[in-house]
C-alpha cells in the first residue's frame, strides 16, 4: 500500500517533535502558524517512504540507517532559495565604493598583505559569491591581490547548482547586458560563469549551527549573510551572529539583508552609516562583548 503523504495530517505532538528536531539541527524555526507549511512540505517524504503518519517519519529521521540522507532531503525541502545576480544594488554599491577602499587602505597601512577573504554565508545557488567576484574584477586596484570568496549553504541541492555555475534568464533580472556578455558564456540556452570569475570562488556545504566547522573557515574581512537569519528565532540568531563576530577580523564588515537587523540580538557590532546603505562592523578593539 502507498500512503498519500500530502493528505496525511500532522497533529500537534508530531509538529513539535519535527519542529524541535529541525531547530536543533540548523536553527530554522517553525512557529505554530507554520504547521501547515511543514506538513505540506514533508508530506511527500511520507509517501516516498510509505509511512502512515508523521511520528513514524520522526523516528525515521532519528534512528533509521538512512537518517543522514533523509535529513539532507528535509533541508533541501524546507529551505527557501530566492536569489539572483547583483541583488540589492544599493548595498553592493556601498560594498564597491566605500567598504572595499576602506579595507584596502587599512590593510596597506597595517602591512597585512594583499589578501582579501570574503564569506557568502547562505549562498544558495551561487549568484551572490559570483557577483562579489565580478565586482572585484571591475576594481583594477585589486587585480594583483589574492582574492578568496567562500560560498556556503546547508542545502546540498542548491550547492550542486552553484558548483555548476550555469544559470537561466531568471537569475539575470538585475544584470546589465555588458556584465552578462563579459562574465558569462552562452551554453544550450543558459549562461555559464566564466573561469576568470569561478577561480576566485569556492563552494562548500556548511551548517551555520556547526560551530566547530564554522571555526575552520578562518578569519574574514567581510561576511555577506543576506536574508538568512530571518528564518531563525532570537536564540539561533544570537548563536550565528556570535560566530560571525568571531570569524571577522577587527574592523571587518557584516552585510545583512535589508529586512534584517541586530537589534535585540547583540551590541558587539557597530552600525556604520555609509552614503548608500547601513552596514555592521566589528569594532577595532578586540575586547569581547557578550550578547544581550
Amino acid at each position: 500500500m502507498i500512503f498519500s503523504g500530502p493528505d496525511i495530517k500532522m497533529n500537534e505532538e508530531e509538529f513539535r517533535l519535527l519542529r524541535d528536531f529541525i531547530y536543533q539541527h540548523c536553527g530554522i524555526f517553525f512557529d505554530e502558524e507554520s504547521k501547515f507549511l511543514l506538513e505540506r512540505r514533508l508530506g511527500k517524504r511520507l509517501q516516498y517512504h510509505r509511512l502512515k503518519n508523521f511520528k513514524d517519519y520522526y523516528f525515521l529521521l532519528r534512528y533509521n540507517k538512512v537518517k543522514d540522507q533523509e535529513l539532507t532531503e528535509v533541508i533541501n525541502i524546507i529551505t527557501t532559495n530566492e536569489t539572483y545576480f547583483f541583488r540589492e544594488e544599493f548595498q553592493l554599491k556601498t560594498f564597491v565604493d566605500e567598504i572595499l577602499p576602506e579595507v584596502k587602505i587599512r590593510k596597506e597601512a597595517k602591512q597585512e598583505g594583499k589578501k582579501l577573504r570574503i564569506w557568502s554565508a547562505g549562498c544558495s545557488t551561487g549568484e551572490e559569491p559570483y557577483t562579489i567576484a565580478m565586482l572585484l574584477l571591475d576594481k583594477p586596484e585589486f587585480r594583483d591581490w589574492e582574492i578568496e570568496i567562500i560560498g556556503t549553504d546547508i542545502s546540498h541541492r542548491v550547492l550542486q547548482i552553484a558548483r555548476k555555475g550555469v544559470y537561466s534568464d531568471i537569475s539575470f533580472r538585475a544584470t546589465e547586458e555588458t556584465a552578462k556578455n563579459r562574465f558569462f558564456t552562452a551554453v544550450d540556452g543558459k549562461f555559464r560563469v566564466n573561469d576568470n570569475v569561478r577561480k576566485h570562488v569556492s563552494i562548500s556545504h556548511l551548517n551555520l549551527f556547526d560551530s566547530s566547522k564554522v571555526s575552520l573557515l578562518g578569519k574574514m574581512d567581510i561576511i555577506f549573510c543576506r536574508n538568512v537569519i530571518i528564518y531563525f528565532d532570537i536564540a539561533a540568531k544570537k548563536k550565528v551572529i556570535e560566530s560571525f563576530y568571531q570569524r571577522l577580523h577587527p574592523e571587518g564588515f557584516l552585510l545583512l539583508g535589508h529586512s534584517e537587523s541586530l537589534m535585540n540580538i547583540t551590541s558587539s557590532f557597530a552600525l556604520r552609516h555609509f552614503i548608500n546603505d547601513m552596514v555592521y562592523q566589528r569594532p577595532a578593539q578586540t575586547i569581547e562583548k557578550s550578547l544581550l
